[in-house]
């Protein structure tokens, strides 16, 4: 999966997978607060910190 960074923006309810779950690929549900991937595409997924604070790679956008 090649996510694109200009597909996510803050607010977006998305699906991540956090570094401790990549393993077993539990995904945690919440809202972007900030994007903290520069790049424009990243093969493991875009990096974003929810509004609760997680950090993870987006693997899915469940709503915008």
């Amino acid at each position: 999966m090649h996510a694109r960074r200009d597909s996510i923006e803050i607010g977006f309810r998305v699906n991540i997978v956090l570094k401790n779950n990549q393993r077993s690929g539990t995904l945690t549900e919440g809202v972007v607060k900030d994007i903290l991937t520069k790049a424009p595409r990243h093969t493991h997924g875009i990096k974003v910190r929810l509004e609760d604070g997680q950090v993870g790679r987006v693997k899915e956008i469940l709503d915008s």
